[in-house]
């Protein structure tokens, strides 16, 4: 089996597939020199994504934006009034979670644009690895109306930092406040507008902070571990419905003593939640579950022990600077390894298929239906889990069969708003010539060698 060179393992797996030219860009710039110039993305124009993204206007909007478009005034019922609601609640409300659906489309529609345009191609990527280390689900009541802020605030600008940056913007951001119901979390009797509240602490947060977002299922934490977190970030919750946007509010806050991991949670107030998140970021354990998912996601489904241990000693001895764990991943000799195969994930296959064919989608509703019927759109994984991205939760006989037929309705023009180019390559040109140029390249899309990495 032949050493793959860098530059094609690159560009098959720290971007969203090559486009027509690709290749041989990469090989006459070098492979270490595309990779430092994609680790800095404000330096490069994206122009074409920029034009492409004007179609989706609430990718700009705030929470509270949003909240005020969504919101209709419910009428004012007297103490004690059983009556029915009028026809025209139940009316104004399906019509906000119809929008609330909207937006979490459009979302879904950026990411999609995004992936199949832009030049940031290593940030894109790894735009892709956060959301769904740090997964929320846009079905769950309003949240499709904080995606915006979740993608342009949090997801995007921490996605070649710090972790610890990303750790602290995601356990702010309204999106994962809401989905996690963290803004719900009191510390026992405390008061909320003046309505006294029993035992108000929710763990879900916690939980998943521990087990997803750092040390992971094996980092050592214990249940009494979950419950101390969960009273640390009592109190880190949304300010208002109409301006969902985060806030400390300290007289729901547990301000009792607590340890987590043995140690004693140091800080006052909202500082208890900050420090803690900034011990969690710089554990060993969070280093080893952080570099376990990197190297899975562009090495191998069971990445070498050796590789994982070597990231994340330069995981803590960065402090967790996501750039230079990338740099030693990327230019790892295990990156190379022939032996090491990745399948292409549901949004990976889409999008390399249209970028190989230089195609288009204006990231609408046909292209999202092809990848829901593939099992992955973007912000609609039903678990903080996220979705998988290893070769047993995507392919089975069903699978691969979907596979095809999204290949055949791709390449017939049967997906609105989405189409193949008409740039294909000499190895499909020669392959059964009877048929169409555009039916041959769908066939070389569903093909098992189209499915790697």
């Amino acid at each position: 089996m032949m050493t793959p060179d860098r530059g094609e393992r690159l560009i098959d797996r720290a971007s969203f597939g090559p486009r027509p030219g690709d290749r041989g860009a990469i090989a006459l710039e070098g492979p270490e020199a595309w990779l430092e110039r994609q680790l800095q993305p404000e330096r490069i124009p994206d122009p074409e994504v920029s034009a492409r993204l004007e179609r989706f206007p609430a990718r700009l909007q705030s929470p509270g934006e949003l909240a005020l478009g969504l919101e209709a005034p419910e009428p004012r019922m007297a103490p004690g009034d059983r009556s029915p609601r009028p026809a025209g609640t139940r009316e104004r409300a399906r019509e906000r979670m119809r929008r609330v659906h909207e937006v979490g489309r459009e979302m879904a529609g950026v990411r999609v644009v995004r992936a199949v345009y832009g030049r940031r191609e290593l940030q894109e990527v790894m735009v892709d690895f956060w959301a769904n280390h740090f997964s929320v689900f846009a079905r769950k009541g309003p949240l499709g109306a904080l995606l915006p802020h979740y993608e342009r605030a949090v997801l995007r600008p921490h996605a070649l930092g710090r972790f610890e940056d990303l750790l602290a913007a995601v356990a702010r951001s309204p999106a994962m406040l809401f989905y996690l119901d963290n803004w719900l979390s009191s510390a026992e009797g405390s008061r909320r507008r003046g309505r006294r509240l029993g035992s108000g602490i929710n763990e879900n947060y916690s939980r998943e902070l521990l087990e997803l977002h750092t040390l992971g299922v094996t980092g050592g934490y214990t249940e009494h571990d979950v419950v101390e977190v969960a009273r640390t970030f009592t109190g880190w919750t949304l300010r208002s419905r109409r301006d969902p946007s985060f806030v400390f509010r300290s007289r729901v806050h547990d301000a009792g003593p607590k340890r987590v991991l043995g140690e004693p949670v140091r800080g006052d107030g909202v500082d208890e939640g900050r420090g803690l998140l900034r011990r969690l970021a710089r554990h060993p354990a969070t280093a080893r579950h952080v570099c376990r998912k990197l190297a899975r996601r562009f090495v191998s489904d069971r990445p070498p022990e050796a590789l994982v241990a070597r990231l994340s000693e330069v995981f803590l001895e960065s402090e967790g600077e996501t750039r230079e764990v990338l740099r030693a991943l990327l230019l790892s000799p295990e990156f190379v390894a022939p032996e090491h195969r990745k399948l292409k994930t549901p949004l990976e296959f889409v999008a390399s298929a249209l970028r190989a064919t230089a195609g288009d989608t204006d990231g609408g509703g046909g292209v999202l239906f092809a990848l829901r019927r593939l099992g992955e759109v973007p912000f609609l994984a039903r678990t903080p889990a996220g979705y998988p991205d290893t070769l047993p939760d995507w392919i089975d006989p069903g699978a691969m069969l979907e596979r095809i037929e999204v290949a055949l309705a791709l390449g017939a023009g049967r997906v609105p708003g989405t189409r193949l180019g008409s740039v294909f390559s000499e190895g499909v040109r020669g392959v059964a010539p009877e048929l169409s140029l555009e039916r041959r390249s769908a066939l070389a899309l569903a093909s098992a060698e189209f499915q790697w990495q």
